[in-house]
């Protein structure tokens, strides 16, 4: 494991030992079913735990907004990891100390969500993952270790300001296979003018790439990167034209 991942580890056994009494009154009072679920939500209170010890609230949150919640700079000063920072991001929702509301996934190259924390954001794009091709979620991997800003705007006309950035799973499988993931970051284009990596960025009237939730759901009809008309709408055939992608659709 790298530095990062080491401290983390020493965290979580801490959090087992020192915390097990609070974690276990947690868990026992989801009353739980099924015992998968509820090792699941052991772990996870867990890892919360961990996290807080390596990234006290208090200290945190005035790191994030003396720094402008700069990604560059919060892993080095806490000693973690992008993905860690990432996740401690989404929390940051105590009462009369409130941090900015972020959501965040994760995927791998082929849009797969492997983690989802909508936090106190109310994020479509937390809730359907990295579905739209024009998301440049997906192009961090030809750009690794770069951190890929973009202002975005969904069909409702909500805009929301995105940072994404290639992170390497811990280790190698034994056909030496490593993990590789993109992580994203994103927040209500109005509450991110005090973002570091929003500066020059128009986030009222700057253009902004028009997305969707994945194309069996989105209705955009000039879309050139469309794969698949939307669910329930009725296909319109013309022998005589030909459009930007093979499906055109009705607007109803």
């Amino acid at each position: 494991l790298d530095a990062a991942s080491r401290s983390f580890q020493v965290a979580f056994q801490i959090a087992q030992l020192e915390a097990k009494d609070e974690i276990d009154a947690l868990v026992n009072g989801t009353h739980f079913i099924d015992r998968t679920a509820e090792r699941f939500f052991r772990r996870h209170l867990t890892n919360y735990f961990a996290a807080a010890i390596l990234m006290p609230y208090g200290r945190f949150l005035r790191a994030c907004e003396s720094t402008g919640y700069d990604l560059i700079i919060l892993p080095h000063r806490f000693g973690v990891s992008l993905e860690m920072v990432a996740h401690r991001l989404t929390t940051l929702y105590r009462v009369g100390a409130r941090g900015l509301p972020f959501f965040m996934i994760r995927v791998d190259r082929t849009g797969q969500v492997s983690k989802r924390y909508a936090g106190a954001s109310s994020a479509l794009l937390a809730e359907v993952g990295g579905r739209c091709p024009l998301w440049k979620l997906h192009h961090t991997f030809d750009r690794p270790g770069t951190i890929v800003r973009q202002l975005v705007e969904l069909e409702d006309g909500s805009r929301w300001f995105t940072m994404a950035r290639t992170v390497k799973g811990n280790g190698r499988s034994s056909n030496r296979v490593e993990a590789e993931f993109s992580i994203a970051l994103g927040l209500d284009a109005r509450l991110a003018r005090s973002l570091a990596a929003a500066k020059g960025i128009d986030l009222d009237h700057g253009p902004a790439t028009p997305i969707g939730q994945g194309c069996p759901s989105c209705t955009r009809k000039d879309c050139p990167q469309r794969a698949a008309p939307p669910v329930g709408r009725q296909l319109v055939i013309n022998d005589r034209e030909r459009g930007l992608t093979p499906f055109t659709f009705d607007g109803d």
